[in-house]
């Protein structure tokens, strides 16, 4: 139940060997390379110096060409992943090596450029759409826009607001003493469109006459012919944009082949930007490198046999008191216990000195979700989802996680669903009476079910949530006496065992001694390890803290019988409602719609709880979180599994 044990690594080596020394742990995957940053204070480490970014940067530059190249291949050539990536095996060699670039490269470089050409074309599209916009109300004026006065006439096109009425405004122009007329072209709810004409001596008159209605002239500079025939004009330009960026993106989807290639190279250049991001870790002087960092105990000989291949000098040691916050944490996993990352990852790594928590978390996840869920045709469908998908797709990380827990928990939810009876509720049992017309009957055997037996439920509940307390506090318990805190172990987990054991031989009636002598252990804790008046507050909250702590943890795992006997009770419900009409194909529908709404919910639903089960009341009781995540310099890939 130990986590993997680390060594801290220094390493020297001469700095022409940089690359090459990098490509080695790359490959080997074993290797988390630190950053020294407080080796820079040090005078003597002051003649070190750290690599430029340039090659990082470029990195990564070229690393977001080819996802934003291989996003527009789904966007336009429906070359689209779904659900899960269904990742294809290639050799190492195939994939480290130069063939994998050369022509991805390629297409990567012309697809962005298509997309840089579609963006151009898109602005162009909205500046001739604005233009269009501006001049469509002008339409109906039958007179070119660059005529704005004669010899003796003023033309002035212009707006007021929509609010205006323009009647009013020609009545006023009427009674000024000023030659000018005002005609209404067109208007909407923002505004009137209208074209002045007046004398060109009455113009600044006339300006000022119409400036309280809120007139303000439109100008079409470089504008020449009607409104109409600009309007026409655009429309002509727009088509012509439009079409090139159909043939623009044309050319992407005919680039969707290419889209393995794609995705090869994708993680080519993520797998280039961990090694650049790992060089930079590294101090140099150009003549050599320095660099520290961690390896597992378990991976050692290999790591000797790498760097004593390039003549380097090095050093492994055990990690210090003062290392611990630092040192990287790695689980040791097998089959049963390697989903259970999921669980861990989400809440929180172990400190480093701690305890793995997948084992010793693992049977009761898998149990309690069982007896949540507790139905055949559920877990049957869990089990099958799980392995298809692990099968097919090989996802990894969490994903790969989270297919692992679900064919556990599907195996966990059928065994309690054969001891329930239940498969997909009472489906079967509605499902024979409705084709027998009720002459014949049909139940699934079962040694309890939820509804007849819900106080025995609640009761195992509860006694399965103080074993999985108890256990957490025999961890703790192991934990203290290592770390030579005996006392604290004897008054904080021996005292409430002898509690819990005193309760139960009360209950049935055959001693109350122990009990007492739990009292008694109650009050000698605070006496002893409690300093003045501390020791006889601590009574108090000793009793206080531990009575509602650990009975309200208990308590908690009522939920194990609460959602086992609401999904039982729901399924039921959509059953005897598809039943009424009495016609299978009706029932099977209603049964089918009811039933998925009922599977869904409930597989969220037990998964947050068991997780609070877990995280509060079980790791409350031992844990230590802060751990950080072991990252080696290693071949982490989305699309492709490498094949060594």
């Amino acid at each position: 139940m130990a986590i993997v044990k680390m060594k801290k690594l220094r390493v020297m080596a001469m700095a022409n060997r940089r690359d090459t020394l990098l490509d080695q742990m790359l490959r080997l995957g074993c290797v988390e390379i630190s950053e020294p940053d407080e080796k820079l204070a040090d005078p003597a480490w002051s003649a070190l110096l750290r690599r430029d970014t340039s090659a990082l940067a470029e990195a990564k530059s070229e690393l977001a060409a080819a996802n934003t190249a291989l996003d527009a291949l789904k966007r336009y050539a429906g070359a689209k992943d779904g659900l899960f990536i269904q990742r294809r095996p290639i050799q190492q060699e195939e994939f480290l090596g130069d063939g994998t670039v050369t022509k991805a490269q390629e297409v990567s470089g012309r697809i962005n450029a298509a997309l840089q050409e579609i963006s151009r074309l898109q602005g162009e599209e909205n500046r001739l759409l604005s233009r269009k916009a501006g001049l469509e109300p002008w339409v109906s004026l039958d007179m070119p826009l660059e005529l704005n006065r004669t010899a003796h006439v003023v033309f002035r096109q212009g707006v007021f607001p929509g609010a205006v009425e323009i009647g009013p405004v020609s009545n006023a122009l009427a009674g000024a003493d000023a030659a000018a007329e005002l005609y209404e072209v067109s208007g909407d709810k923002q505004q009137k469109y209208c074209l002045l004409i007046c004398h060109r001596a009455d113009e600044e008159k006339t300006l000022e006459l119409l400036r309280p209605y809120g007139f303000s002239v439109t100008a079409f500079q470089g504008l020449e012919g009607t409104a109409a025939q600009n309007v026409a004009a655009l429309d002509q330009e727009l088509a012509a944009n439009r079409k090139l960026r159909q043939e623009t993106e044309a050319s992407i989807a005919a680039c969707g082949p290419e889209k393995e290639a794609l995705q090869v190279y994708v993680d080519r250049l993520a797998t280039e930007n961990a090694k650049h991001a790992n060089a930079e870790r590294l101090m140099t002087d150009g003549t050599i490198l320095f660099f520290e960092g961690w390896a597992p105990e378990e991976n050692l000989s290999q790591v000797q046999t790498l760097l004593e291949q390039y003549d380097c000098a090095w050093e492994a040691s055990d990690p210090t008191e003062e290392d611990t916050p630092n040192v990287p944490v790695k689980l040791k996993n097998n089959w049963f216990t390697k989903p259970l990352n999921m669980v861990t990852e989400m809440y929180s790594l172990p400190s480093y000195d701690n305890v793995d928590p997948n084992p010793l978390m693992a049977p009761f996840f898998v149990l309690f979700y069982g007896i949540m869920m507790a139905d055949m045709g559920y877990g049957l469908l869990m089990f099958l989802a799980g392995t298809v998908v692990a099968k097919k797709y090989r996802p990894k990380g969490t994903m790969g996680h989270m297919m692992g827990l679900l064919q556990l928990c599907g195996v966990s939810t059928f065994i309690w669903g054969a001891i329930t009876g239940g498969f997909f509720g009472d489906f079967l049992t509605q499902a024979v009476s409705i084709l027998t017309k009720g002459q014949s009957t049909f139940e699934l055997p079962s040694l309890f079910t939820p509804l007849n037996d819900t106080l025995m439920i609640l009761v195992g509940s509860m006694a399965l949530g103080l074993v999985q307390i108890i256990t957490g506090m025999a961890i703790s318990f192991v934990r203290k006496v290592k770390a030579g805190k005996v006392l604290d172990a004897v008054f904080e987990e021996v005292t409430w065992w002898v509690v819990f054991v005193g309760i139960g031989l009360m209950a049935a009636g055959i001693t109350n001694l122990v009990l007492y002598a739990g009292i008694v252990l109650i009050v000698a804790g605070p006496l002893i390890t409690g300093q003045g008046l501390g020791k006889i507050m601590g009574i108090f909250g000793s009793l206080y803290n531990h009575v509602t702590g650990y009975f309200g943890d208990i308590l908690s795992y009522a939920r194990l019988m609460a959602l086992m006997l609401a999904g039982s009770v729901i399924a039921q419900v959509f059953n005897t409602l598809g039943a009424i009409p009495g016609i299978f194909p009706i029932f099977l529908i209603i049964s089918l719609a009811g039933n998925a709404l009922n599977f869904a919910l409930n597989l969220l639903g037990c998964y947050v709880h068991d997780l609070r089960l877990q995280c509060l009341e079980y790791f409350g009781k031992f844990y230590e979180d802060g751990g950080k995540p072991f990252r080696p310099l290693a071949i982490d890939t989305k699309f492709v599994d490498i094949q060594r």
